[in-house]
This record gives C-alpha cells, sequence and structure tokens, in this order.
C-alpha cells in the first residue's frame, strides 16, 4: 500500500508531532566584480512548527509556501517581499505540499495528500475563483506523488513514492509515464529553458548528480557529492548548488570542486534544506530546521 512508504514530511498528518520545526528566511543578494554576498537577513515566518518548501512567484513578488496552522493539517500561504504580509491562498480540507506556480502563472500546483492517504498533484486557481483541479486524476498509478518540478507546460517531472522510490517523467497529452531512476533525490530541476534536467541518485553515502536528456533518452555523469543531503537547485547563472549544514555550495565546473558559495552559521542556522533563488538571482529565500 502506497501509505506504507510515505515520507515522514509528507505523511497524511496523523504523525504531525514528527514533523520537524522549520522557518523560512529571506535575504538579499548583491553581485560585484564577480563576487555574491548576501545582506538583509529575514525570517518570514519566525514562529513555531513547520513553515516549508519556498518558491518564488513567477513575477518575484513573493513566495509561496506552506505551513501548519490548525492540528494535522498543512496549508499554502502567499507572501508579498513589498508588504512584508502573509495570506492563505485558500482554506482546504486537505494538506498541500510543495506549492509552485505554473509557467502561465494562472495556477499553483501542490502534491495534496487526500483522505484515503493517496497523493495527487492539484492546480489551485491563484484567483480563488475556480474550484481546485486533480491534474493526476486520469494519469496511470500516479496517486503517490511526493515531489515534482514542470519541465514544460505539457510535461511533469515527479517522484513516485511506491516502493523502490523512483523518478518519473509523465507527458499530460499522451499521458506516458517514463521512468528515469530508482532511488532519487527529492529534489530535480530543470536546466535552463530547455528540456533537460539534472537529478541525483543515493548511494549508501555519497549522491551522484546526472544530467537527463529527454530528445537522446540519455543519461549523463555530471558530478558526486559525499553526503545524502537531498537539497540542490539548478541556477542559470551559477549551475549546480547544493546545500550542506549551515551553507550553499557550487560546483565550479571549471575546476571541478565545490566552493563556498554563502554560509549562514552567522544567524545560528545549523542545517539548509529547501531553497530557491528569484529569477534575477536578487534574492534568496532558503528553509532553515531549528
Amino acid at each position: 500500500m502506497i501509505r506504507l512508504f510515505l515520507f515522514n514530511i509528507l505523511l497524511s498528518l496523523n504523525c504531525f508531532s514528527q514533523m520537524p520545526d522549520t522557518d523560512i528566511w529571506l535575504v538579499d543578494i548583491i553581485k560585484k566584480d564577480g563576487k555574491y554576498t548576501c545582506k538583509n537577513p529575514l525570517n518570514i515566518t519566525n514562529k513555531n512548527g513547520y513553515d516549508n518548501q519556498p518558491s518564488f512567484s513567477n513575477d518575484d513578488k513573493g513566495i509561496y509556501f506552506v505551513s501548519v496552522k490548525e492540528p494535522n493539517q498543512t496549508e499554502i500561504f502567499f507572501y508579498s517581499i513589498k508588504n512584508k504580509t502573509t495570506t492563505p491562498l485558500r482554506q482546504t480540507r486537505e494538506s498541500e505540499y510543495s506549492p509552485t506556480q505554473t509557467i502561465d502563472a494562472k495556477f499553483i500546483t501542490s502534491v495534496v495528500v487526500l483522505a484515503d492517504s493517496s497523493q495527487q498533484l492539484f492546480n489551485y486557481d491563484v484567483t480563488n475563483i475556480l474550484a481546485p483541479e486533480a491534474i493526476s486524476k486520469n494519469a496511470i498509478n500516479t496517486d503517490s506523488v511526493g515531489y515534482f518540478t514542470w519541465l514544460s507546460k505539457d510535461t511533469i517531472l515527479y517522484y513516485k513514492l511506491t516502493e523502490p522510490h523512483s523518478l518519473r517523467a509523465w507527458d499530460l497529452k499522451t499521458n506516458k509515464d517514463a521512468w528515469i531512476c530508482n532511488n532519487p533525490t527529492r529534489a530535480f530541476k530543470k536546466i535552463k529553458n530547455t528540456q533537460q534536467f539534472i537529478y541525483g541518485i543515493k548511494d549508501s553515502t555519497s549522491v551522484q548528480f546526472r544530467i537527463y536528456n529527454p530528445t537522446l533518452k540519455e543519461s549523463k555523469f555530471f558530478t558526486s557529492y559525499p553526503s545524502l543531503n537531498e537539497d540542490f537547485i539548478w541556477n542559470n547563472e551559477l549551475g549546480l548548488i547544493k546545500s550542506e549544514n549551515a551553507d550553499l555550495l557550487r560546483y565550479n565546473e571549471q575546476t571541478k570542486t565545490w566552493d563556498l558559495l554563502f554560509s549562514f552559521s552567522n544567524l545560528g542556522i545549523k542545517k539548509i534544506t529547501r531553497f530557491n533563488f528569484d529569477s534575477k538571482n536578487k534574492r534568496l529565500t532558503f528553509v532553515s530546521n531549528l
């Protein structure tokens, strides 16, 4: 049964007490003489409890994230960067995770935990006029979605939670569901304005990063790191960036080394999990596990 394999942070919240205590931070990024620094760190949640999975809106004016406001319930919220205010997207009976604005900016796609503990992808209208739509309801065996990213308006890359955990690509037009790998990391990211994406495969002690070309149906080794930390992004300007403890590390393709990009240990942060840059690399948001 699917419910036997759900991750601890994507449970249907029957194990609410096990959810980590997390905060979401926002910092400004300054680029000068080819170097990057951060300033104006702000804890935008700053409370006890679970606040997680931030993503910038397409216009970079705010951040979508999930928060536990009621026992056994997560909801999607929006933080306005200009006004420094937080408002709920809508109230539902289900728990939502990983809110991400669609490419056309009309919807927020989210993993939703239903009453039967299945996990499907839903689209939520940003204007709150249309009813939520289960976009994975007609797909084959996609009732166990853990994480996802849009590769295009018609293709979703997603993490399937059935055993063994796998990374798969789902074509919405043809309803074809293609296997990519087993034992993937929970992070996988599109590379620039292409159909290629970077993903990770975990072994017992490290993560191997690979780049997949859907056109050629070819996967190539990119690099690796001796840690099982699963959180990374692909930045169109900086390339592969991963978190490790309180640091963000950038992979230098020329020197084949991992270089320190930012460290946030001075803020009392011990572990960074999810993080995102806005589209112009002017701001960074990240999750601090307390």
